[in-house]
């Protein structure tokens, strides 16, 4: 098995994750930390402008690894389409202004269409915001989502849904976002990883863990080491196929957000060394 990691060197932490600091106070304080990596929310911007983001997170020695989100792009009419697609463009644009390599993107699914439709809007609303990203040099992350959220949320639920986008595209711009929280249950999940190395679409990994039993599908992530997922050999699986930037810890959990958040960011940086 791949060995834990020895320091925080791509460690990497979503700004959502301490959701209740500011993101002035979570850059100054994931900083302080000596965590390298930041995944800015879109939420962000109501503070300050993406590029004035983009300068606080430099000057306090931090790399930003995406900006989230983008996506739901399916919808029930040629208008819903149509503002998604407007959307994206307006967050691939934010993302150039903070100085993101690229957008995650959550790919959406209408209720009142088939997944298979869903999945072709999918398709061709990423193929429609693909020239605008390619001109401002910012990759879009295609993020599988558990099956959970198949109704409402993604209609993109496996890395193989989400290469076969990638397949149809053909693009150095568009890739893979995998996360082991939507991920780790697929029996097929090693392949693909593997197959994606292969490709050059592992844009990003992000980490947290599934609780047993679990109170909220949405906000009851765990620390890592907290649950079921087997993170490091995940972990293995992606570095053996090339990839080499941050490990993104992204939890949402309401019972960790009522905590204490600094004491809370010195258990992730443990769980880290001891289970990423």
């Amino acid at each position: 098995m791949i060995p834990p990691p020895r320091d925080f060197s791509r460690l990497c932490l979503h700004t959502m994750t301490t959701r209740p600091w500011t993101f002035a106070e979570a850059v100054r304080r994931y900083a302080g930390a000596g965590i390298k990596g930041i995944t800015v929310w879109r939420s962000a911007f109501a503070d300050c402008s993406p590029a004035a983001a983009g300068e606080l997170v430099r000057s306090h020695g931090l790399s930003v690894a995406s900006l989230c989100r983008g996506g739901f792009f399916p919808a029930d009419s040629a208008d819903g389409r149509a503002r998604a697609i407007d959307d994206n463009r307006r967050c691939i644009d934010e993302a150039a202004e903070l100085g993101a390599p690229q957008v995650v993107l959550v790919c959406g699914s209408a209720p009142g269409l088939s997944l298979e439709e869903s999945r072709v809007q999918i398709a061709g609303g990423i193929a429609a915001v693909l020239p605008h990203a390619a001109a401002a040099g910012v990759r879009l992350a295609i993020e599988p989502l558990h099956p959970m959220y198949a109704a409402d949320r993604s209609a993109i639920n496996t890395m193989g849904q989400a290469r076969a986008i990638c397949s149809q595209l053909k693009s150095p711009w568009v890739g893979i976002a995998v996360d082991v929280y939507h991920t780790w249950w697929d029996d097929r999940l090693e392949e693909e990883i593997r197959a994606s190395g292969r490709e050059g679409t592992l844009f990003a990994f992000h980490i947290s863990d599934w609780r047993t039993p679990t109170t909220d599908l949405l906000e009851d992530r765990g620390v890592m080491g907290e649950g079921c997922i087997p993170i490091r050999r995940i972990r293995g699986w992606v570095e053996e196929s090339g990839f080499s930037g941050f490990n993104e810890v992204e939890i949402f959990s309401r019972r960790l957000w009522a905590t204490d958040q600094a004491r809370y960011l010195e258990d992730i940086k443990s769980a880290y060394l001891a289970h990423a």
